[in-house]
């Protein structure tokens, strides 16, 4: 005898997952999160309390300044996929542009670490030195 099952419309899951999403962020570990958490942004506030991740903050030119979590033992190129879904996150919590050639923004700019370029993206964070609360740089590359 198969028993009937409840079928719910997406909607109505998405807004229940919400809701749990909202009550998971009231714990104490979690409260620093925005309201419109994602599952990834849980993932690495707990992995942070857990010492399986580190925050590195990018300073950008104009003084303002990005908290990125990355895992442990991150590389550069992981930093830079990090700070990119950073700001895409951002971005579309306030409504900015949606669309950035991050071509463009890697063509035109790098990262920096104690007046060290982060030149290779396959080199680890911390053969660079970098530590967690550590400050990285954005500076213009100059033309050639």
């Amino acid at each position: 005898m198969a028993e009937a099952e409840e079928e719910l419309a997406h909607a109505e899951v998405l807004e229940l997952f919400q809701a749990a999403l909202a009550r998971l962020v009231q714990d104490p570990l979690l409260c620093d999160l925005p309201p419109q958490v994602t599952a990834e942004e849980i993932g690495s506030q707990v992995a942070l309390e857990y010492g399986q991740a580190m925050t590195v903050r990018v300073c950008k030119a104009d003084g303002e300044i990005m908290p990125v979590v990355v895992v442990q033992n991150a590389s550069v190129l992981e930093l830079k996929k990090a700070l990119r879904r950073h700001i895409q996150l951002r971005q579309a919590r306030q409504g900015g542009v949606q669309h950035l050639s991050w071509k463009y923004i890697w063509r035109t700019y790098h990262l920096t670490y104690a007046g060290e370029k982060l030149a290779d993206d396959q080199k680890k964070l911390r053969e660079y030195g970098i530590r967690n609360r550590d400050e990285v740089s954005f500076i213009k590359k100059l033309r050639k």
